[in-house]
């Protein structure tokens, strides 16, 4: 057992955790942020993608101790309150979802690529981007234009 301190969505964190513990496990089991969702065990699908110290990572590769002392941005996080992160709104405005299962990954995802690339993403970097992110119930159409839409609402100041 180890004792590991974190910020997770802004708050600080401390938990008695066996060394093995996936941060996945953590968010959702220790803390009860089940947005974060484990899609296939092998890091293959992105449906557990949260930001660690501002930068996109598969949650199921990530051992607790890994990230001590980290901050930690889930789904839950992104948000301001009731109002919805811009990508978020572009997701649900642009009907970038069908069973949901995936898009708190992909929004996690698409926030990353927007802080790395900028807002004014084309069609072929928004797909090229998305390589580890599997959607299941989509050709993937919407989910490229809600992050379009998304990258040029977050240049609005959010």
């Amino acid at each position: 057992m180890s004792t590991i301190k974190l910020t997770v969505n802004g708050k600080a964190v401390s938990a008695d955790v066996e060394d093995r513990t996936l941060l996945v496990h953590l968010l959702r089991e220790n803390l009860n942020l089940t947005g974060t969702h484990v899609g296939c065990d092998t890091s293959q699908c992105g449906a557990c993608v949260v930001h660690i110290d501002g930068r996109a990572v598969k949650s199921c590769t990530v051992l607790v101790g890994q990230a001590n002392g980290a901050n930690v941005t889930t789904i839950e996080g992104i948000s301001k309150g009731d109002e919805l992160h811009p990508m978020q709104s572009a997701f649900r405005d642009n009907h970038g979802l069908q069973c949901g299962y995936c898009t708190p990954g992909m929004i996690m995802s698409a926030v990353d690529i927007v802080n790395r690339k900028g807002n004014d993403l084309d069609e072929h970097t928004i797909r090229h981007e998305l390589e580890g992110n599997i959607c299941r119930c989509t050709g993937y159409h919407n989910i490229v234009k809600a992050i379009a839409a998304g990258a040029k609402a977050m240049a609005g100041g959010q």
